[in-house]
């Protein structure tokens, strides 16, 4: 399947306040950047948009046969094992004939949990350095 019969679905919760987004749309904008043939959508679960039905749209409008839905979560709570999997199951009723996979949430990836100890190990590192 080549890159562009495979779309990449960010899924982020959502808030109120459009600043907390910032951090998802740089994640976005660096997969974009580094994989400019690949179909991707950032989408919420709420509060703003576009919500996951609308994000799966688009991709399928892209010509999307196949959808790699990424959580963008810490962990796998309520959102990510009961809704995630039951609004999936609507695309997937909606889309027949598109693969819609749902991976862990990110912050359960190896490579993120080491860039958090990373990023801890650090913080310490430059506050010891800069004591007397």
């Amino acid at each position: 399947m080549n890159d562009a019969s495979r779309g990449l679905l960010l899924f982020a919760h959502g808030a109120r306040d459009p600043e907390w987004a910032r951090p998802f749309e740089a994640v976005a904008q660096s997969v974009r950047a580094q994989r400019p043939g690949t179909p991707l959508q950032l989408a919420y679960l709420e509060f703003m948009q576009p919500d996951l039905a609308q994000a799966a749209v688009q991709l399928v409008q892209d010509g999307c046969r196949a959808v790699e839905v990424l959580p963008l979560f810490l962990g796998a709570g309520g959102h990510v094992r009961k809704d995630l999997p039951r609004l999936l199951d609507a695309l997937r009723a909606a889309h027949p004939g598109v693969r819609f996979e749902l991976h862990p949430a990110v912050g359960e990836l190896p490579s993120v949990v080491q860039a958090m100890a990373g990023a801890a190990l650090s913080l310490l590192a430059t506050k010891e350095a800069n004591q007397p």
